[in-house]
């Protein structure tokens, strides 16, 4: 199992973060860390995932089991995992940016399968999450090496500055239902920043901060990652807006027949 040692950013990480809302470490963990970590992915999905709730395992094509794009919580579903997300790097790393203690909140599996992974809109995370004052952050780990082709993440530097969340509206893409309805102006662009990288690079971004990926192109290549969702301790969420947006989003799921 991964040690959980000590971890401190970098000398002037924080700050990049305060300023472009977003950090990125090459790597975070190491060649075998990495082979541990997707060993541990591949027994989650052989032994666990049959029997999680349908409403948070989704598919590209509901009837090809090959085509797992998205898992959600998989740390209340494994000891693994918990320890990870409790007690691992990306939490200390939470704790940094925000300045405060953390609740763990989500770990999820993504993958853009070869050459049908679909694109993931621009949004902000915090549009989802209902939290007066919206601190809180999302971690990225990329499992294996992530380039344009493949899909690699997107950020808009300095969106997260802004006091109100762009206009958001139904994307249909599953696993990311809103996206920003007014993306992709000339400033949008002018901001932009890219990040591919090789397995092990660790994103972090603020929930305001605008990010988008592109679809997997590729025809053999996946594009596997971890994320990691932390809530400060001082922001409050809005139970009832939260529960109200998840139990809609459910319904729509089943109705179009992607759950």
């Amino acid at each position: 199992m991964i040690s959980h040692s000590k971890f401190e950013l970098p000398t002037g990480a924080l700050e990049k973060f305060n300023d472009d809302g977003y950090l990125s470490l090459h790597p975070l963990y190491d060649a075998d860390q990495l082979t541990e970590l997707n060993d541990q992915v591949e027994r989650f999905i052989c032994d666990v995932v049959p029997n999680m709730p349908q409403e948070q395992v989704y598919f590209e094509d509901k009837a090809d089991k090959s085509t797992l794009k998205q898992l959600q919580k998989i740390f209340e579903f494994d000891e693994y995992f918990r320890d990870l997300m409790e007690n691992g790097a990306p939490r200390r790393i939470a704790e940094e940016v925000l300045q405060d203690e953390v609740v763990p909140v989500n770990m999820q599996y993504f993958n853009k399968p070869p050459g049908i992974g679909q694109p993931t809109p621009a949004h902000q995370d915090g549009y989802y999450f209902h939290l007066d004052p919206c601190e809180a952050v999302t971690g990225w780990l990329a499992l294996e090496d992530v380039d344009e082709e493949t899909g690699c993440i997107h950020y808009l530097r300095g969106s997260h500055k802004t006091p109100r969340f762009r206009s958001h509206g139904q994307s249909g893409v599953l696993g990311f239902s809103q996206g920003i309805t007014d993306f992709g102006s000339p400033a949008d662009h002018a901001n932009e920043v890219s990040f591919p990288g090789t397995g092990g690079t660790f994103l972090m971004h603020h929930a305001k901060t605008v990010h988008w990926a592109s679809g997997n192109t590729s025809k053999t290549r996946t594009r596997k990652a971890l994320g990691f969702i932390y809530y400060a301790k001082r922001a409050k969420l809005d139970h009832i807006a939260k529960e109200a947006y998840q139990a809609a989003l459910d319904v729509q799921l089943k109705i179009t027949k992607k759950i």
